[in-house]
Parts: structure tokens; C-alpha cells; sequence
């Protein structure tokens, strides 16, 4: 029965038998698969969690099938009731801990989900070449749109007009409405120019919510409402983020179309709002790309966006046009390539998060620590007695140990409860590659199961280290010398 003295042998026997399952049952590998992605980090946290997890559940089949039968948890059960302070304290800190946990997770998943929704398997992304974000690109006018023309495998809709999103790119600094004028407080704001707003719709798999339109390809601008003056305003369709984040400025949940806002020299007219949920476009304003280059300056495409009919032929036709076509020379990827790429700011996150829970869980350690060899040393006696009553000393150790796993589970699962509240917050960050640029986005923080099992995990991981030195020092009492 030695094995049992330890909580780290029943992790590893879980262990085993997935590495047996996994190389048995070729579906199983599929199957638990997606809980291992995004990131190699990721799946060591999500691993250790579920390595904690596993080996808990041995444990209750142990005890539930009588191996573990002997050993006293009832009078375990019976000192973290009549010692409840203590008890409620050290379970809070594991609270505490897990559920800042699950919020930094939230906020990290929910970026790897907006760069995941953004690219479509079907597009080729096209920038100038050696430009490494739409930032820094680009393209010119005339020669490149000849590029689908010359490059086969672009789809054409029924008209034959070939599937081609030009665009511009461009960031621009806008002051926030109501902000004292001596703070200076500003955001980013992304305005995308396109020059047909319907073919771009299709090819990034964006539609209108209803009661919207797309903006006036021809003119882009329309008269103001009689009660916000004279003058045209320029159309813009807005992403529902930024839609919801400038209506803030208004004493609103959401801009809606009709409504106008200031941005730059102009004024802007909605005309539609994006179902851009849970993608980078979310935070972007769509406008006429001629008065919007006017506008911030700068006139030239900057990206444009085929729709091929497969990933393997997005694959194809990149290849061909960054190898073939050279009026300009471009820089041509799969779209789902260039927004994996912006994970990069999502590993840092992620590595931030490892590092602060590090000193988060050497803190909860040491508190269990304390917890536990208090309790031990106001329960010397009653271990001296349970020794003389026959339990042996395996059976000791166990017994405090999950004692401290207890409440590690109990401290872990209101944790993860009160981190799930975070599901679906908004929150604002900036998604960079690892060759700069970057863009700013509103995302939906996202509680999935791979979160919780990653917090409920680390609680236990904690509990079981804190729980288990006091444990072993429990076990080498001696009777007779505890009972004096």
C-alpha cells in the first residue's frame, strides 16, 4: 500500500492508462485533442489540470471500491467543521487565487477565439511585398488589379465579377467624447476603406444586421439629419464592438444606424452594423475607400483579399502570386495564416499569466502549509490514539492529505464558479504578430471547459503540494510519544 502514501503515484497510474488509451484507440487521440490547442503553453496548464483532476477521481475509486475504507476521513470531515474559520480562510484563499485564474484565462481564450474567427480557410491575403502587417503596405493602384485577372483560381460571382476585396487599412487616433481636454485621453480607431462594400461582405462572410445597408459605393456620403445641421456625412458601417464602444460616448449601449459620430475632420453616418461578432472586424468602421484615404492620408490599397474555393487552393494561388506576380512584386498567404500569426500577443498574455500564478500558487502553498501543521499539532493526541487503535501510518498520511485536497476542491470549484462570471465580458486589447503592427480590438472573454478543468487543476496541484509535507510529519508520529 505504498503507493498511496503520495498523491503524485495516483496522477501518474491516470496517466498511464491515457497514454494506453491513446495508443489503443486511434479515435480517442481525436477526441481530446482540441483540449491540447492553441499553444504549447496552453496545453501544459490544461494538462496539469487535468493530470490534478485524474488523479483526485482515482482516489474517490479507490475509496469507492474499499482500499481506502480504513482510513479516517470521517474524523477529518468532523475537524474542518469544528475548526470552520480556519477551514473558511484557507479555502477562500484557493477562491481567491483560482478565480483571478479563470478571469486572466477568460481574457487569453477569448483572444485565441477573435483571431480564430477572423481569417476564412478560403481567402488569400495579398500585401506588398516584404511588408509584414496591412499597417505597413503598400500595394499602389492600376497594375495590381490585374492580379486576379492573372492569377488563376480567384471566384467570380454571377455576374463575373471576379471575388476581390480592396482595401485600406488605416489607424486613426481619435479623442474620446466627454474626456477632460487636459488628460488628452484618445483611442484607436480602425477604419477599413473599400470600394464594394457587397463583394467585400461576401468574400470576408460578413452580412448586415437587419434594418442596416451597405454604404453608397458611388458617392459614400449622404446629407446630415436636419437636426445635426447642414453638410454631408460620410457613411460608415460600424463592427458591433465598436458600435457598442462608441455609444458609451453617447450615454448609449450601441450606436445604431442613423446615429452620428465625429472622426476626424467629418462627421459619420451609420448605415449599417457588421455581424462581426467574435472576429477582428469587429472593431472596425467600413467607408468609401476614395474619401476615407482622403481623409487620413493615405490613397493607395494597402491589402487585398481573394476568395478562392478551398483552403488548398488558397494555398495554390498564394504560392502563385508571391512567386508570379511582380507588377507589383506582393506578398501573398492564406488569411488563416496571417491572423494565426497575430497570436503572438496571445502567448506573451498567457506567459504573464503562468508567471504571476507561479507566485499566486507559492503563496497558496505556504498557506495551506500553515493551515495544515496547525492542525496537526492541536490534533498530536488524536493522532497518537488513531495509531493505537490500529490505522497504520500510510492510512494517516492519506487522511491528511486529502484533507488538504478537500479543501483545495471545495476552495477551487467556488473559484471556478465566480470566474465563470466573466463569460461573455468585453474587454479591449491589441493583437500583434511577431513582426510588429498590430490591431485593436474589443473581445467577448470566453469560460470554456478547458478554463475550469485548468483552474480547478491548479487548485488541487497546489492542495496536494501544500498537504503533503504536513502529511508526511503526521505520519512519522509515534504513539506513545504523541500521547504525552
Amino acid at each position: 500500500m505504498m503507493f498511496l502514501w503520495i498523491g503524485w503515484p495516483l496522477s501518474a497510474v491516470c496517466l498511464l492508462l491515457g497514454v494506453w488509451f491513446w495508443r489503443r484507440f486511434p479515435g480517442f487521440r481525436w477526441a481530446i485533442w482540441p483540449l491540447f490547442v492553441p499553444g504549447i503553453a496552453t496545453g501544459l496548464v490544461e494538462a496539469a489540470g487535468l493530470l490534478a483532476i485524474a488523479g483526485l477521481l482515482l482516489v474517490i475509486l479507490l475509496q469507492a471500491v474499499g482500499v481506502l475504507r480504513r482510513v479516517p476521513f470521517s474524523y477529518n470531515l468532523r475537524n474542518l467543521m469544528v475548526r470552520w474559520r480556519v477551514t473558511l480562510l484557507t479555502a477562500s484563499a484557493f477562491t481567491l487565487v483560482v478565480g483571478l485564474m479563470v478571469v486572466m484565462l477568460a481574457f487569453v481564450q477569448g483572444m485565441y477565439k477573435l483571431t480564430q474567427g477572423s481569417g476564412r480557410p478560403g481567402n488569400v491575403l495579398v500585401l506588398a511585398d516584404g511588408a509584414t502587417d496591412e499597417l505597413f503596405s503598400n500595394l499602389g493602384f492600376g497594375d495590381v488589379e490585374k492580379l486576379p485577372h492573372d492569377i488563376p483560381g480567384v471566384l467570380q460571382d454571377e455576374n463575373g465579377h471576379y471575388l476581390v476585396s480592396w482595401e485600406t487599412y488605416m489607424i486613426v487616433n481619435q479623442p474620446v467624447a466627454g474626456a477632460d481636454q487636459n488628460t488628452g485621453k484618445r483611442r484607436f480607431i480602425q477604419v477599413r476603406g473599400i470600394v464594394d462594400p457587397e463583394i467585400s461582405g461576401r468574400v470576408h462572410g460578413l452580412d448586415l444586421y437587419p434594418g442596416g445597408a451597405w454604404f453608397d459605393k458611388n458617392a459614400g456620403a449622404q446629407p446630415l439629419p436636419k437636426e445635426k445641421g447642414n453638410g454631408n456625412a460620410v457613411q460608415g458601417v460600424l463592427g458591433e464592438g465598436l458600435a457598442r464602444e462608441l455609444g458609451k460616448d453617447f450615454g448609449k449601449n450601441s450606436l445604431a444606424v442613423g446615429d452620428v459620430f465625429d472622426l476626424g475632420p467629418r462627421q459619420w453616418i451609420v448605415t449599417g452594423i457588421l455581424k462581426s461578432s467574435g472576429s477582428t472586424f469587429d472593431s472596425e468602421v467600413w467607408a468609401k475607400q476614395s474619401l476615407a484615404g482622403d481623409l487620413f492620408g493615405k490613397n493607395s490599397y494597402t491589402t487585398a483579399v481573394l476568395a478562392t474555393a478551398d483552403a488548398a487552393s488558397a494555398q495554390s494561388v498564394a504560392e502563385d502570386a508571391t512567386r508570379n506576380f511582380k507588377t507589383p512584386a506582393v506578398k501573398a498567404r492564406p488569411e488563416v495564416e496571417y491572423y494565426e500569426d497575430l497570436n503572438t500577443t496571445n502567448q506573451q498574455f498567457l506567459y504573464a499569466i503562468l508567471f504571476v500564478a507561479v507566485f499566486m500558487a507559492v503563496g497558496g502553498v505556504f498557506g495551506v502549509m500553515n493551515t495544515m501543521f496547525a492542525a496537526i499539532s492541536q490534533r498530536i493526541k488524536d493522532i497518537g490514539v488513531l495509531r493505537i487503535l490500529g490505522y497504520p501510518r500510510w492510512q494517516i498520511l492519506a487522511s491528511f492529505f486529502l484533507e488538504s485536497l478537500l479543501l483545495a476542491l471545495v476552495g477551487g470549484v467556488i473559484g471556478c464558479a465566480i470566474g465563470s462570471l466573466s463569460h461573455g465580458w468585453t474587454a479591449s486589447s491589441i493583437l500583434s504578430g511577431s513582426a510588429g503592427g498590430g490591431k485593436s480590438v474589443v473581445l467577448k472573454m470566453v469560460v470554456d471547459a478547458r478554463t475550469l478543468a485548468a483552474g480547478l487543476g491548479f487548485s488541487l496541484l497546489m492542495g496536494a503540494i501544500g498537504g503533503l509535507v504536513p502529511a508526511l510529519s503526521a505520519m512519522r508520529l509515534k504513539p506513545l510519544e504523541s500521547l504525552r
